[in-house]
């Protein structure tokens, strides 16, 4: 089966997630410099799930060009990813609407750890269906970084519950360290077609 159906689909919908994502903000009442203050909360939330998404698409690019083939569990496991990303809008609105409270900051960390979970899903799924000696495979390796970011956010949801502030913080660390494509999929690309 070819993967160009599932780029084209999860192309879609992250593209939906970010318009969604958008259409959040609220339109101030005043028009001056000044009726924008009170947004700036929601904005930066804004700007951190949009980053997320960005990091999420970006990534995503290169593991489905890495790839060969796709099968039935790739298929899911693509699916279940877009799932926990199509919860980003809501969980951005909602730790917004409640001023970066605990149980709204920790749940938007656990949809981020549940993301990162999924992608790793996707990756062994796409390994499993092309084999272990796979570019893919090659290419992550141990996937520290990954795995970093999974402790990170599983750390900072019981965090959020002592200092929303430091939670969120965690979460934009992790963005900050993917913030750079991961250039290990390009780097295994090149040397294959060298």
């Amino acid at each position: 089966m070819t993967k160009t159906r599932l780029e084209a689909f999860s192309d879609g919908v992250l593209a939906i997630i970010i318009t969604i994502l958008v259409l959040e903000l609220k339109v101030p009442h005043g028009e001056d410099f000044g009726a924008l203050q009170p947004l700036l909360p929601a904005f930066l939330a804004y700007v951190l799930s949009f980053v997320y998404i960005g990091i999420y698409w970006n990534n995503h690019h290169h593991l489905l060009h890495a790839a060969t083939r796709v099968g039935g569990g790739v298929l899911w496991a693509n699916l279940h990813l877009l799932f926990w990303l199509s919860l980003l809008p809501f969980v951005t609105g909602w730790m917004d609407e409640n001023h970066l409270a605990a149980m709204p900051t920790a749940l938007y960390g656990f949809v981020l750890l549940m993301a990162a979970v999924a992608y790793w899903i996707l990756q062994r799924a796409i390994i499993a269906a092309e084999g272990k000696d796979a570019l893919l495979a090659r290419a992550i390796g141990k996937d520290r970084k990954g795995n970093l970011s999974v402790l990170i956010y599983a750390a900072a949801i019981p965090i959020a519950f002592v200092s929303p502030w430091v939670s969120q913080l965690c979460y934009v660390v992790v963005a900050l360290a993917w913030f750079v494509p991961d250039r290990r999929i390009e780097r295994a690309l090149e040397a294959r077609d060298e």
